[in-house]
């Protein structure tokens, strides 16, 4: 379980970094460019750590079913989505509303067993627990303009145009 948390913590670190290096990108090059040069350089060093991790193994997909290789293309909606989101929201709020939606996600095709997943029984605690994640999302996106004397938050001029 340790190391299961451990990698989460890295995964939530290396997501919130890319999303602050992709949100850069995009102010001086637009979505399509980074959400090209993200999944591009993606695709080279996952190509090239595999074969040299697992060699002719990175081959084999014999396993794989048909609609899973749709997942490349998820990939273009993600980070599209957030770096629009980032450039419209700002990245905290972006952020904590498109990790809300994983979880709320998560919770509904795990309890219908959707997508090849073994169904899990939805408790009431854990509708529970994605609620008091959503109502932290308000209560602190509510907070922002409670703050005294805020230093206004600069935002891409394009965003406030579309």
């Amino acid at each position: 379980m340790f190391l299961g948390l451990l990698f989460a913590l890295i995964a939530g670190c290396l997501v919130g970094l890319q999303n602050i290096f992709n949100s850069k990108v995009n102010e001086k090059a637009g979505s399509w460019v980074t959400t090209a040069i993200v999944l591009g350089i993606g695709f080279l060093a996952s190509f090239f750590l595999g074969f040299l991790f697992e060699g002719k193994e990175l081959f084999n997909l014999t396993n794989i079913q048909w609609w899973h290789w749709f997942s490349g293309l998820l990939g273009i909606g993600v980070v599209t989505g957030i770096v629009q989101a980032i450039k419209f929201l700002g990245p905290t709020f972006a952020i904590s509303i498109v990790l809300t939606s994983q979880l709320g996600f998560a919770v509904l095709w795990d309890s219908l067993g959707w997508l090849g997943l073994e169904k899990v029984p939805l408790t009431e605690k854990q509708l529970l627990g994605v609620l008091i994640i959503i109502a932290g999302v308000i209560v602190f996106k509510w907070s922002e303009g409670a703050g005294a004397e805020k230093a206004p938050v600069s935002r891409n001029k394009k965003a406030e145009v579309l």
